[in-house]
């Protein structure tokens, strides 16, 4: 790891996937605390929240496995923005789920955080150097 910046790559992508496993595993064992929060226009709604757990599973375990990292970043940067309409109905809704604030001193955060979820996962699989330009 010579690369100036590997070992906080590396921080973040160890970050990322326990924050993504542990949210693939809930999505998993509890895929009906999160139908209220679905926009109305997704069908299927049960079975989008499953995949999307599977999706977080695969994405965490992607992080490490050599061939596929960049792959897994890019997929869960593209994921943090495709789940980001629940999120917007989650918080102008006012819908409440077990478990998780329902005040904007939560979703404000949340919403100034998702961006930087996604320049997580882009950053610590080398898909960008942003803002770390190298000389």
């Amino acid at each position: 790891m010579s690369e100036p910046h590997a070992r906080i790559r590396l921080a973040i992508r160890l970050l990322l996937a326990v924050f993504y496993a542990v949210a693939g595993i809930v999505h998993l064992v509890s895929p009906d605390a999160f139908l209220p929060i679905m926009p109305d226009w997704v069908p299927m709604k049960r079975e989008v929240v499953l995949v999307t757990g599977l999706c977080e599973l695969a994405g965490a375990a992607g992080l490490f496995v050599p061939g596929l990292i960049r792959l897994a970043g890019i997929m869960l940067a593209l994921y943090a923005v495709c789940v980001f309409p629940a999120n917007i109905k989650h918080a102008l809704d006012g819908v409440d789920v077990a478990g998780l604030p329902s005040s904007w001193w939560y979703h404000g955060p949340r919403f100034v955080l998702q961006p930087i979820l996604v320049w997580m996962a882009l950053f610590s699989t080398g898909v960008t150097r942003w803002p770390f330009r190298q000389r």
